[in-house]
C-alpha cells in the first residue's frame, strides 16, 4: 500500500468519525429543542439561540399543545373520473 492509499483511508476514517459526531450533536440539539418547546419556549426564541430559521425549529419541535393539522388532498375531477372508469 502506498502513501496515497494510506492518506485516502485516513481521510475516510476521519470523515466517518466527523459524521458520527455530527449525528450525535444533531440528535442532542433536536432533543433539546423538543424539551424547550415542552417548557414553553417559542420557536423564534430558540431560532435566535441556535442561528437556525424559525421554520426549521418549528418543524423539528412542533408545538406540543397544538392540534394536528389535517391535510386535504385535492384530486382533479378528471383523474377521479378516469379511476372510476378503469374499475368497470
Amino acid at each position: 500500500m502506498d502513501t496515497l492509499d494510506m492518506e485516502i483511508q485516513a481521510a475516510a476514517k476521519k470523515r466517518t468519525r466527523a459524521e458520527d459526531a455530527f449525528k450525535r450533536a444533531d440528535d442532542e440539539l433536536r432533543d433539546l429543542l423538543v424539551r424547550g418547546r415542552a417548557a414553553g419556549l417559542g420557536p423564534s426564541h430558540m431560532a435566535k439561540l441556535t442561528g437556525f430559521t424559525r421554520e426549521w425549529v418549528s418543524k423539528i419541535a412542533p408545538d406540543p399543545d397544538a392540534t394536528p393539522k389535517r391535510r386535504t388532498v385535492k384530486v382533479p375531477k378528471s383523474t377521479m373520473d378516469s379511476i372510476r372508469n378503469s374499475e368497470d
